[in-house]
């Protein structure tokens, strides 16, 4: 009986927490005609699963910025599209990865399960980067794709990281334990656990830069200026 149940449990849970490549393509057919600024470039991990990521140039660049989406969405979808876009332009080449995706009625506490998957990705657009002579990388993580980051770092202690911005992240950011520079910003109209995780990571000892954006919301909509200034900043600031 034990094992029935056991069984009929994980037949139950699985599919929900299974990354959907299928979705992916959709994503990947709808996106890669629409992106008019950057390359698609197609990394592969360990698993042989091939996933997308857009690849923007900045001539002459600083540095480069690996951007992370955050849950069910795409390389270049609102807010990610316009980092990844507008930072070159500020002398930042970047490098948008396809974040593994569940099912559309997915929400946050069934992703977890795809965290180290994820953090593969990461790895192998890390490895791209220095592939392309960048010898250390600005890690740039939206909702969700902070927790995402997160574990990366858990997973790689000495990642080529030189620092990290992190925008709407409702986890603890390393919880103190990161020695590099990071970027703690939110929306002051930002989605309540998100703004929860941010007041108890003020207690937390570490070397964050918190800002809250004034008349902001979680996707910064109608705010993306001040996205881009806020990140500016704090680069210019950190390097």
């Amino acid at each position: 009986m034990r094992l029935t149940t056991l069984l009929l449990t994980l037949l139950l849970t699985l599919p929900a927490f299974a990354s959907d490549y299928a979705r992916e393509q959709r994503w990947a057919d709808e996106v890669i005609p629409a992106a008019l600024v950057g390359d698609p470039v197609w990394l592969q991990q360990e698993n042989g699963h091939k996933f997308l990521g857009l690849y923007t140039e900045a001539p002459q660049a600083k540095a480069a910025i690996l951007i992370v989406h955050g849950r069910g969405v795409h390389p270049d979808w609102n807010l990610i599209g316009t980092l990844r876009q507008r930072l070159p332009e500020m002398g930042y080449t970047t490098l948008s990865l396809q974040m593994p995706v569940l099912a559309a009625e997915a929400v946050n506490k069934d992703y977890p399960p795809t965290f180290p998957e994820a953090a593969s990705r990461i790895a192998e657009g890390v490895a791209f980067l220095q592939a392309h002579g960048y010898k250390k990388v600005i890690l740039d993580s939206h909702s969700l794709g902070c927790s995402m980051v997160e574990r990366y770092l858990e997973l790689n202690p000495q990642a080529p990281v030189l620092t990290w911005m992190a925008i709407g992240a409702p986890g603890t950011l390393g919880s103190g334990r990161l020695k590099f520079p990071i970027l703690d910003l939110t929306g002051e109209n930002d989605l309540p656990d998100v703004l929860e995780a941010r007041a108890r990571r003020t207690k937390t000892k570490g070397a964050f830069t918190q800002i809250t954006a004034p008349g902001t919301n979680h996707f910064f909509d109608g705010h993306e200026q001040d996205l881009l200034d806020y990140e500016r900043a704090f680069l210019e600031r950190t390097l």
